[in-house]
């Protein structure tokens, strides 16, 4: 059985790109440089619907751009919940997430990050690095409060113990 891959259509000629990356729009209440999106469906939603089918899953094959911010999002998704314990609160998991979000971070290209095979990235264009660094950092921001929307959803005293199941799993034997 394949992954699930992006359903975002890109098109590199109208679509702003920092090397192999889509900057997607998304809808956000986060400052930074991403579009607004047009709809109320966007790439952090889709990251969120199929992390925890894709959690299965140790090779995945890129199809598009927009597949290598799902493969960021979902590994980022992993590293929240790894923060997590079945005893943390609403509060202090808002807390928590917000501190991995903002965490000095490693881009995808730069030297430490795990799977920097699948992406290029121009080092050496310092301004299409400072905007990616904003992009990823507005999309981990965003990303962490919609998971917390999600796991939370039921009671803010306790996470879902069905997202939790997967902080074990490791997507494509990766972490960030």
């Amino acid at each position: 059985m394949p992954a699930y891959h992006s359903t975002f259509p890109v098109d590199p000629q109208t679509d702003r790109m920092v090397g192999n990356i889509v900057l997607l729009p998304l809808n956000t209440k986060f400052r930074g440089p991403a579009y607004p999106a047009n709809s109320d469906y966007d790439i952090i939603d889709e990251c969120l619907d199929l992390f925890r089918a894709n959690s299965f899953f140790k090779n995945f094959e890129i199809k598009s751009p927009a597949d290598r911010l799902l493969i960021y999002g979902i590994l980022f998704i992993n590293e929240c919940l790894s923060h997590l314990r079945s005893t943390t609160n609403y509060n202090e998991a808002v807390k928590i997430s917000t501190n991995v979000a903002l965490d000095n971070f490693v881009l995808p290209g730069s030297s430490g990050f795990p799977l920097n095979t699948v992406y290029t990235v121009p080092l050496e264009d310092h301004n299409a690095m400072e905007l990616l660094r904003t992009y990823i950092q507005q999309f981990r921001q965003e990303l962490a409060m919609r998971l917390l929307d999600r796991l939370y959803r039921d009671s803010k005293e306790r996470p879902s113990k069905f997202w939790l199941a997967f902080t074990r799993r490791k997507f494509m034997n990766k972490s960030l």
